[in-house]
């Protein structure tokens, strides 16, 4: 769930984000009110993830013990983004003895919308989708329907209102995903990503709840019940190589 309008981080707590379950991965650090964010550069992530850290806590003037918590775009995802995002948090944590707090991939990515129903589709590859909705209540967001994955074409809005489509699947499944989800579809905006600075901002808020996990507890969210599959499986669903 996301803030709720009675909750209030104290001003000058400070939260590490990382978040690497796509392909554009990205480093945030949350310092009261001010946010820094800066995207992971390369596509092998895990040679630049602890340099890119290194080098916001090193702009900010933030050591790393003067964190109060790292947080982690916990999932659905790419299994190795996610895996990178929650191995970097739990050392980094456990280093300093601070908390984890894993965030939902598809709910910082609702959070970066502002419409009052949000229904996030997004690519999961092996021709599949990860889906759900959010309803904005005040500056909170209820779970409508929880994380799933499904085929495009079996992908449903919920039961009744209208909705907002965010996410990647909109672009890569267009054809398959959207005649099922009817006219109840009012918008689309596929270019939203998921950020780290979406993920500290609704990390923080936990934390300052006391939410906050002993690092050895954090795992990813896959949904997927098959997390791999070998190629010749991927192309006989249709799905890329």
């Amino acid at each position: 769930m996301a803030p709720a309008a009675g909750d209030r981080m104290p001003p000058d707590m400070k939260i590490l984000a990382i978040e690497s379950s796509t392909e554009a991965a990205s480093v945030a650090l949350l310092c009261g009110d001010v946010l820094l964010e800066r995207d992971v550069p390369g596509r092998t992530h895990s040679e630049t993830l602890l340099p890119a850290i290194r080098a916001l806590l090193g702009e900010a003037g933030c050591p790393l013990n003067a964190l109060d918590g790292v947080a982690f775009g916990a999932g659905p995802g790419a299994f190795t983004g996610l895996r990178l995002a929650c191995g970097a948090a739990q050392g980094l944590a456990m280093g300093i003895d601070r908390p984890v707090v894993p965030v939902g991939t598809l709910e910082a990515l609702a959070s970066l919308y502002e419409g009052d129903r949000i229904f996030v589709a997004m690519d999961a590859r092996m021709a599949e989708v990860y889906f759900a909705a959010y309803r904005r209540v005040g500056t909170r967001l209820d779970e409508v329907l929880a994380p799933a994955c499904a085929r495009p074409e079996d992908v449903r809005l919920p039961a009744s209102g209208s909705w907002a489509g965010v996410g990647s699947a909109f672009a890569a499944y267009p054809d398959r995903l959207l005649p099922g989800l009817g006219d109840r579809l009012l918008a689309v905006d596929a270019a939203v990503q998921p950020r780290a600075g979406a993920v500290a901002r609704l990390a923080a808020v936990r934390l300052a709840r006391g939410e906050g996990l002993d690092a050895t507890l954090a795992a990813p969210l896959y949904v997927r019940d098959k997390v791999a599959l070998t190629t010749a499986e991927r192309l006989a669903q249709g799905g890329r190589a």
